[in-house]
């Protein structure tokens, strides 16, 4: 089995990404996520000149749920409030190794893999996590 540091980021991606518009509820959202069983989508662009965004679980549970008192409901609160923008992405080219020092420096725990032209997928930490534990498994 190869190294999972020699690897490509294309290799352990997850294939195909989950998208949402900037203009929808968090409802429609947490229901996407929930359907897709996704724990992030990208927020697409609002036009040709536009960057590509996303929102987490994390978002919603830090900047929606936590905030007690002041909470607002799911239906009024748009994705584009939470979202962060723009997006750390990578190449389905891209070794692993370099992918995993790109989210450790930039506390990004999900990378978007782009090609130029459009997304094709998402490597997460857990996936890289994961990878390596089958590669320890396979070498026992």
């Amino acid at each position: 089995m190869p190294d999972i540091r020699e690897k490509k980021v294309s290799e352990i991606m997850h294939k195909g990404v989950e998208t949402i518009s900037g203009s929808a509820t968090i409802t429609e959202a947490l229901r996407k996520m929930a359907k897709a069983g996704a724990s992030s989508l990208i927020v697409s662009p609002r036009n040709a000149g536009d960057a590509y965004g996303i929102i987490t679980k994390w978002d919603i549970v830090t900047k929606v749920i936590a905030p007690g008192p002041k909470r607002r409901n799911f239906s009024q609160v748009k994705v584009y409030e939470l979202m962060s923008k723009p997006l750390v992405v990578v190449s389905p080219g891209m070794k692993v190794k370099y992918a995993a020092r790109l989210i450790a420096k930039t506390r990004c725990s999900r990378l978007p893999v782009f090609d130029g032209k459009e997304l094709l997928g998402i490597l997460s930490f857990t996936d890289i996590f994961n990878e390596a534990t089958k590669q320890v498994k396979a070498t026992a």
